[in-house]
């Protein structure tokens, strides 16, 4: 289901994790729930993954994770604070220790000329604070961008649980 690189991934996060005795959320937005499925992908992920909100719609990101709604009508959907919040909000609604967050323009509409397409803002909360990370695909096709935003989520955990 995912490229072997994903599961690796997702596999050195659920090892890390476990060696921490730590739990993972996820807040989702383009990626629909790709990083939490490609957790679950390998056997015996519920000792790791406590859940995961997919949050498509605006009015997803405040209900589920809290993202006050000021925020996204002040910067929008796809934004550095919408991220912040949404991993901040993602941890705090949830029994994890780390928490990923991801919004972004997969494509192929939607973008702009301040918000491209393949432009993918991503938060990682901890007990200790929250982090944010920006990263620009380009336009090389929805699948693609992601599932590389996908793998930078994994990575980001990784980064997390790791300290």
């Amino acid at each position: 289901m995912f490229p072997t690189e994903i599961l690796e991934l997702a596999r050195a996060v659920l090892d890390a994790a476990r060696a921490r005795g730590w739990h993972a959320a996820t807040a989702e937005s383009c990626t629909g729930g790709l990083v939490c499925a490609a957790l679950t992908e390998i056997a015996g992920s519920s000792d790791v993954v406590d859940r995961s909100f997919v949050t498509y719609s605006n009015a997803a990101k405040t209900a589920l994770v809290g993202v006050p709604a000021e925020v996204i009508e002040a910067h929008g959907a796809v934004s550095e604070p919408t991220a912040r919040a949404m991993a901040a909000g993602a941890l705090a609604a949830s029994g994890a220790d780390v928490a990923v967050a991801i919004t972004g323009v997969a494509g192929p509409g939607g973008g702009s000329a301040e918000k491209p397409v393949g432009l993918v803002w991503f938060g990682l909360a901890t007990r200790d604070g929250v982090m944010t990370r920006e990263m620009r695909y380009g336009d090389r096709g929805r699948g693609a961008v992601r599932l590389a935003a996908t793998k930078a989520a994994l990575e980001m955990l990784l980064e997390g649980v790791k300290g």
